[in-house]
């Protein structure tokens, strides 16, 4: 990976990174060096340790000391950010300010001031706001949704997302564990929820019934919430349930089906797909037996959140059906933030 493969050329996004915490944010890192229209000018890390292994990684141009100094010196206007989950907020507001578009690794900020602050000054200075929600572009999950949307098993009732993630404690980055640098298990993984289900239901969410954060494996964490579930209605009254738990295996947690498997039940039939898989599972009331469904001709989705982000930028026309914009983005990040806070004040009552 090398930052600023558009030199040479005209480029429109001029793009600076700020933050390489979470190793999320070098899959943008590749996306915005192999688009055409885009350029990596700066980069800016305040850890040592962490900069001198994003530079081993991705050789991106660190040449700031200071954040202030690259928004104002870089040239950049767009500022991606994959810093600790806690410092993201901040350093987005502050690129905002500068007039810069920002696009961000998952979650955008930890707190509902924060998101007020970006929601504010993204709609004051016409600026956009990207979030790296990718999990919409898996394949299977795009087949499910065209299953879901031809009406294959009728007007859908629940939905149950099973996100278990491997703990990995030892081996995830420390900042993960400490009290004030995570924000929550929720905000964190449920983000993908409530992006997931509009576009893939076609209706919005209504109501949080019951959420509920607690710690079981992170023992050394104590006050790290490992494990999360929520459970809500969409507005057409379809019942969610998911489970955003870090209980999954270490070793072969990834691999499982259980690492994002969506299992989606209608009034004629029931669908599944898990992340990763190469066939959806397809029943209707006239079958015998479970319907293995190939991927190979799944159609291409308009969801591409790096794509959607800078067509937005440049004002084109959004004709593909479920493109991310910035308000898609900022209601999502108020949804999950509020579910977090819901789940942290109920730990807070429990141990008052």
């Amino acid at each position: 990976m090398q930052g600023g493969r558009s030199q040479g050329r005209a480029t429109e996004y001029r793009f600076a990174f700020a933050g390489l915490r979470h190793s999320h944010i070098f899959s943008l890192i590749e996306r915005v060096s192999a688009h055409p229209a885009c350029q990596i000018v700066a980069a800016w890390e305040a850890d040592d340790t962490a900069r001198a292994a994003a530079e081993r990684v991705c050789g991106l141009p660190f040449e700031y000391s200071d954040f202030d100094t690259l928004l104002s010196e870089s040239g950049c206007n767009v500022v991606a950010i994959g810093d600790t989950y806690a410092r993201r907020g901040a350093l987005a507001i502050r690129a905002l300010k500068a007039g810069c578009h920002v696009i961000a690794d998952k979650p955008l900020c930890t707190s509902l001031e924060e998101l007020g602050e970006i929601s504010s000054l993204a709609r004051a200075g016409g600026l956009s706001v990207g979030c790296m929600l990718d999990l919409t572009e898996a394949p299977a999950i795009r087949g499910l949704r065209e299953i879901i949307r031809d009406g294959k098993i009728g007007s859908v009732q629940t939905v149950t997302i099973l996100a278990q993630h491997p703990l990995l404690y030892g081996q995830r980055a420390g900042w993960y564990f400490a009290g004030d640098q995570h924000g929550g298990t929720v905000n964190d993984i449920g983000v993908h929820v409530f992006d997931l289900l509009p576009w893939l239901t076609g209706s919005a969410w209504e109501r949080m019934i019951s959420v509920r954060e607690w710690n079981a494996k992170a023992k050394e964490a104590p006050h790290f919430c490992d494990c999360a579930q929520m459970y809500g209605t969409l507005e057409n009254g379809v019942s969610c349930f998911a489970d955003l738990s870090y209980l999954a295996p270490d070793r072969c947690g990834y691999s499982l089906a259980q690492y994002w498997r969506l299992t989606v039940h209608g009034t004629s039939g029931m669908a599944e797909a898990s992340y990763g898989a190469k066939t959806l599972s397809l029943a209707t009331d006239s079958d015998e037996e479970i319907q293995r469904v190939a991927l190979t001709e799944i159609p291409a989705s308009g969801r591409n959140y790096l794509q959607n982000f800078l067509d937005e930028i440049s004002a084109k026309d959004q004709t593909c059906e479920g493109a991310l914009s910035t308000e898609d983005i900022l209601k999502t990040t108020r949804l999950v933030l509020q579910a977090q806070q819901i789940a942290s004040e109920k730990n807070e009552d429990s141990h008052s």
